[in-house]
């Protein structure tokens, strides 16, 4: 399975452009005399795309159906497509979590446009190989990569910059998932447990006998 990146605006590079900024190139016509103008623009910097709640449901049931933490199919997803469901990458992969057509048909998926198929497909192979190879970043990999390259080089990350360059930035992004996720639980969870309370002090019992010499108990407070 390969990786995709977000979709982008197209950007052409020149050797005018300022190094120390990202610009991209704009054609627009002179209003005064209708020929086409060329000029450098600064781009905006990418901003991750929230998901939609339909799309955090989905992954939220898919994960727990299949033991996998929700953050880090988030995380999958913000690197492989930036939740664009019709995103399709220069190597055929496509929707929302990237599957390639043979991945897809051998997971049963009949439209990888669905973000429901998409997503649930994909959360499925994920836990394949995490269960496969018993850690993230190896699991990460085969994602990217196939199960192939990671067996080929003896279950180490593949020494290809894209693979590894995926690897490090869904990790990056899980990391800081996790991060934001411990933040944002309410304080009751960092409170102590509560102290139980001592349990009471069993009274002592003393034995008398009475004027008959039959013994009597009472309790001593």
């Amino acid at each position: 399975m390969t990786a995709a990146s977000p979709s982008r605006a197209a950007e052409i590079s020149s050797a005018i452009a300022p190094p120390t900024v990202r610009q991209v190139q704009v054609v627009k016509a002179d209003p005064r005399t209708g020929k086409l103008v060329r000029s450098w623009v600064a781009a905006p910097k990418p901003q991750p795309v929230k998901p939609a709640a339909d799309v955090s449901a989905m992954v939220e049931k898919s994960a727990k159906a299949h033991s996998v933490d929700p953050l880090l199919v988030h995380s999958i997803i913000q690197v492989e497509s930036n939740y664009n469901a019709r995103a399709v990458s220069n190597k055929g992969a496509q929707g929302l979590m990237q599957l390639t057509p043979p991945t897809a048909r051998m997971l049963g998926v009949s439209d990888s446009f669905d973000p429901q198929q998409n997503i649930e497909a994909g959360v499925r192979y994920l836990k394949h190989l995490k269960d496969l190879y018993k850690d993230d970043r190896l699991a990460l990999a085969a994602y990217n990569a196939g199960p192939g390259a990671v067996d080929k080089y003896k279950q180490q990350v593949p020494p290809y910059k894209e693979t590894r360059d995926y690897v490090e930035q869904v990790g990056k992004r899980y990391d800081e998932a996790r991060r934001a996720a411990g933040a944002a639980k309410p304080a009751v969870m960092e409170q102590q447990k509560p102290v139980e309370p001592a349990a009471a002090k069993p009274a002592a019992v003393e034995t008398r006998l009475d004027e008959n010499g039959r013994p009597q108990l009472r309790t001593i407070q």
